[in-house]
């Protein structure tokens, strides 16, 4: 496992600390490898899930660290979401 996605992991572990998230998450970090957030379980996957957020690893940086908004990085381009966007919506909500 790459360092990349080894932080991501703590990363999200660390964001979504006492919340749940009622659905399965892919977060892709280009060129890296993905996180699958399922429910409140964060780990390292490529497994299926209801919704797929792909941006690069300065993008997924810069949400972790609250510098940028997850709807703004999607309405710029810098995070495509395929799948379930009410998923999207819901875990944008609980990494806020």
């Amino acid at each position: 496992m790459s360092d990349v996605i080894e932080t991501a992991v703590a990363a999200l572990k660390d964001k979504m600390s006492g919340e749940s998230f009622a659905g399965t998450a892919k977060f892709v970090i280009e060129g890296e490898g993905s996180v699958i957030v399922d429910g409140s379980d964060v780990r390292a996957g490529d497994d299926d899930a209801d919704v797929t957020l792909t941006a690069d690893a300065d993008t997924f940086q810069s949400m972790m660290d609250g510098d940028t908004n997850p709807t703004a990085a999607y309405m710029s381009g810098k995070l495509s979401i395929d799948g379930d966007m009410g998923k999207a919506m819901q875990l944008a909500s609980a990494l806020a």
